[in-house]
């Protein structure tokens, strides 16, 4: 349960700071103590790793928080936070933060990242005056929320990201994206209330921005693709759920977020985004028995430009779930066809109509 705003700000904010002044305090007897458990525990080196880990979070974290307090007090309290000079100093604040994140979890975790240099090219450059972007992207695994953001900040795109409220935890997120464009979705929402709230991030898109959705809704696991399915067959949507079982290492996408925003945003080039290599680190559990990862990550993007965005929402539906069977696709040539050995794998190495490549 996400505590309310003021518990936040007055009391998991500040501890913050205090956290990391008391880890680095105690830092060479943390240090003897990881040195000794590292030899009886599985894995190269983990408890160190995970404390450098800790050590770098926990000083992000402080930066980022003492930077925000200091444009708050900088735009008269507050009151200028909404002008674009304060917005474009809280992204600079969240590109150095998840820089320093991402930096630190590719040394130390030994992740291998590779981008296709279509997917490098497809953000387009910093001062890229051809249309905004809505960023659809897989979601599978620890951290590729973070991934993409931190790729579209180092790129000089302004992300809008709607994510779960549970990130709220992390003082340095809670603080600077609850100042920029960006919605958390509540646990209990009301229906349709999500749905909304994209319409609204759509809506005044510009050149530079880049609308960032996940249309799973969830990170991908087999149990919640299999429950999805039964869901779907239980409530009667029988080729919704056949669709769904063609797709082997994605959720269905859900599409109302995703056409609410291309609705809203009509002049929004798409870009998609499909990723593999952290799909079996979902859970806090398969983190730990998976450190140190050694993971190699694979991404690839693909844009649309808006002219080619289907306008009618039947039509954009079907698209939408083309391209996913095309994502599936992608996943599923880097896991190979004995992955999760079924009937359906057939539909998806040799499906009907993935859409072509740009």
């Amino acid at each position: 349960m996400l505590p309310p705003r003021w518990v936040r700000r007055l009391v998991l904010a500040p501890a913050v700071p205090l956290l990391a002044l008391l880890l680095v305090t105690t830092l060479p007897l943390m240090l003897m103590v990881a040195a000794f458990a590292s030899p009886l525990l599985p894995g190269r080196l983990r408890p160190l790793r995970l404390l450098l880990f800790v050590l770098v979070f926990l000083a992000a974290e402080t930066a980022a928080v003492i930077a925000l307090f200091g444009l708050w007090v900088a735009s008269g309290f507050g009151r200028r936070l909404a002008d674009d000079r304060w917005q474009a100093a809280h992204y600079a604040i969240m590109r150095h933060y998840l820089a320093a994140l991402v930096h630190t979890a590719r040394r130390t975790f030994n992740l291998q990242i590779t981008l296709d240099d279509d997917a490098a090219g497809a953000t387009g450059a910093p001062d890229d005056p051809q249309a905004p972007l809505v960023v659809l992207s897989r979601h599978a695994g620890p951290g590729d929320s973070f991934l993409l953001v931190h790729g579209l900040l180092q790129r000089g795109l302004r992300p809008r990201i709607v994510l779960r409220e549970l990130l709220q935890w992390a003082p340095a997120l809670d603080i600077g994206l609850n100042r920029l464009p960006s919605h958390f979705v509540a646990t209990a929402a009301p229906r349709g209330s999500g749905t909304e709230a994209v319409r609204r991030l759509a809506t005044d898109l510009a050149p530079g921005d880049a609308l960032v959705l996940f249309p799973e809704g969830r990170n991908f696991t087999h149990a919640r693709r299999l429950h999805s399915i039964a869901r779907l067959e239980e409530l009667g949507r029988h080729d919704e759920a056949e669709q769904a079982r063609e797709m082997r290492h994605v959720l269905r996408p859900r599409a109302g977020g995703a056409l609410a925003a291309l609705t809203a945003a009509p002049t929004a080039d798409v870009i998609f985004v499909a990723h593999t290599g952290l799909e079996d680190l979902s859970s806090v559990v398969d983190l730990w028995r998976g450190l140190p990862m050694d993971a190699a990550v694979e991404i690839e993007a693909w844009r649309v430009p808006a002219a080619e965005v289907p306008t009618s929402r039947d039509e954009g539906a079907a698209w939408l779930n083309a391209w996913w069977r095309r994502i599936d696709a992608w996943i599923l040539a880097r896991h190979g066809p004995d992955a999760i050995p079924d009937a359906a794998v057939i539909a998806v190495v040799e499906p009907d109509s993935l859409p072509p490549t740009e």
